[in-house]
């Protein structure tokens, strides 16, 4: 089993080195070097090293094997398809609508359920298979990204970190906001009590950013579109709950829970730089219907 790339290099690349070529891609240097010792580079069909000097239009071919990863492999069991609704797709990644209420992975060997599983049945006939990239909870809804080689995986990882993937969610929480736009900075770590739940301002928490618009107001709560800019679990459940404005349906942040039929979480967008290119993609999740009942919200 490998991967063989063809990638023409651009204009921009023009007297790059291979080597420059693989670091502007992202190729993470263990895989560059493994590439390298193995002599799996090649630009216009002729063996090249990583100090070979490339120009517009030339051929870089990059020969990736199961060895280069840390999971070549994907081996989640496949399961029904029937549920999969894929939002895009291309031959690198994909982006599936994930209902809430189902996994994004299994957590353990063998287990079954997923959108991870469901993928794996949907993609067999092509002979693909889905490698996870981030992760939505289990009752959020929305776009999720899917890797569909070992070869995008760390690239993603790494345009994620480097916000070059954008992530933008809606949220029906409870209460008005004093601003119409701003943000919260607190840190995250884990809570000192219950180790189901994060929490602001606890020993060892990490540095967490996100940003929040008010789309819209019933008598009692708010629509509020929230971009991460950082990743830490449960991110913007804590954010919200610990400002005041607890996600409606939050089973562990919302003391009034119980009133929601789910979490009122929805993955609506993503901005994704494309591996290996200049172009970048916006995918759009519908918004489920609950969203839309403005009537009912104020009753949750």
């Amino acid at each position: 089993m490998h991967w063989t790339y063809r990638l023409t290099i651009p204009t921009a690349f023009a007297n790059f080195t291979v080597r420059a070529c693989l670091q502007h891609w992202l190729i993470p240097k263990r895989i560059q070097g493994q590439l390298r010792q193995g002599r799996r580079l090649w630009v216009n069909k002729v063996p090249a090293s990583v100090a070979t000097i490339v120009h517009p239009a030339d051929q870089l071919t990059l020969d990736f094997i199961p060895s280069d990863f840390r999971t070549p492999i994907s081996s989640y069991q496949p399961d029904s398809a029937a549920t999969v609704q894929l939002l895009y797709q291309d031959s690198e990644l994909l982006v599936v609508n994930k209902p809430a209420g189902v996994k994004s992975h299994p957590n353990q060997p063998g287990e079954v359920g997923s959108i991870l599983n469901h993928l794996a049945a949907y993609l067999a006939p092509t002979g693909q298979a889905p490698y996870m990239v981030h992760r939505l909870d289990q009752m959020t809804s929305g776009a999720m990204l899917v890797a569909l080689n070992p070869v995008v995986v760390p690239i993603l990882d790494r345009l994620i970190s480097d916000k070059q993937i954008h992530r933008t969610y809606y949220a029906w929480v409870r209460g008005h906001f004093e601003q119409a736009q701003g943000s919260f900075s607190e840190p995250i770590g884990r809570h000192p009590t219950d180790k189901r739940k994060r929490w602001i301002d606890v020993p060892e928490a990490q540095p967490a950013l996100t940003d929040y618009r008010v789309i819209q107001t019933t008598q009692q709560q708010s629509l509020v579109e929230l971009t991460l800019q950082t990743g830490r679990t449960h991110q913007l459940r804590v954010h919200l709950a610990a400002n005041g404005h607890p996600i409606i349906g939050d089973p562990l942040y919302d003391p009034q829970a119980g009133k929601a039929p789910r979490l009122l979480l929805h993955a609506i967008r993503l901005h994704i730089q494309r591996p290996f290119s200049t172009a970048s993609i916006d995918v759009e999740a519908p918004l489920p219907a609950i969203f839309k009942a403005t009537d009912q919200i104020d009753q949750f």
